[in-house]
């Protein structure tokens, strides 16, 4: 079921490799883990699960982990790489986009928790995390907060590094309104309130350009901002939401790495 080779090793940090076939996604999945070098049985470790998991070497991740060690919590992380069909398997679950982009992403939810958790729990001889949180970015952001919302007893925390939150039911040209077309957003605004989520919201001025409604704000800016009113309206609070904006901030890895430890040290402060 999985091929196992070390990858890098420091001081605090090792990675290891494997390769795990999916059923549901019909395809072989690389996931890195990114695991502390001196682990005990007698700690109980979280879980962060990331998309686009082929990123994290590029900033690179484990360094991160390593120069916040003693910050924060006992941390295991997984970066999940994604497939040549990307932009089917990400997405909203419910109901794929005006274009049918995300039509596999019920399958890739199925893969995280029918496949995925049990391989770990096995391969880590973990039976159960302390918590469990999910990062990703851009579209891969999309997916980790459908997944969290839709199994809201699963999860804890989501991290969105700029997220495709434009994900939308309408064509800009053919009807598209604001509040009715944006899925993740209607999602929120018809669901339950789950008072444990926690959200980091990440965005970057300089993430694209298009402002489809001429307000001055680009679309990412702007849709981030709407889904935290939908949060706020649902009942969380300053306190669930972290809004990070970055004026230098571009949709590209290094301005995802910068940003990451501040992800880190919100979600897994160290109570020591």
């Amino acid at each position: 079921m999985s091929e196992l080779k070390m990858l890098t090793e420091n001081e605090l940090v090792e990675v290891e490799q494997l390769h795990l076939y999916s059923d549901f996604l019909e395809r072989e999945v690389q996931i890195d883990l990114y695991l502390p070098v001196k682990r005990s049985e007698s700690i109980h470790y979280s879980l962060l699960l990331i998309n686009d998991g082929q990123d994290l070497p590029k900033m690179p991740f484990e360094k991160i982990l390593a120069d916040l060690q003693g910050q924060i919590e006992p941390l295991i992380a997984v970066g999940i790489y994604c497939g040549v069909d990307r932009k089917m398997e990400y997405g909203t679950a419910y109901a794929a986009d005006f274009e049918g982009r995300g039509a596999r992403a019920g399958l890739y939810s199925k893969f995280i928790f029918d496949e995925l958790l049990p391989f770990l729990r096995k391969h880590l001889s973990i039976a159960s995390f302390k918590d469990k949180s999910f990062a990703g970015f851009s579209l891969g952001a999309l997916s980790a907060l459908d997944i969290i919302w839709n199994h809201p007893n699963q999860f804890n925390k989501v991290g969105v590094f700029s997220g495709s939150l434009w994900w939308r039911r309408k064509a800009y040209d053919n009807g598209y309104d604001d509040e009715m077309d944006r899925l993740m957003h209607l999602q929120i605004r018809k669901a339950d309130f789950y008072p444990w989520l926690k959200f980091f919201l990440q965005c970057g001025e300089l993430d694209e350009k298009a402002d489809r409604n001429n307000n001055g704000i680009i679309d990412s800016i702007d849709d981030t901002l709407d889904l935290i009113v939908e949060l706020k309206a649902k009942g969380y609070t300053d306190e669930h939401i972290q809004y990070y904006l970055m004026a230098e901030g571009k949709h590209d890895v290094p301005t995802w790495g910068e940003a990451f430890p501040t992800f880190l040290k919100w979600a897994f402060k160290s109570e020591e």
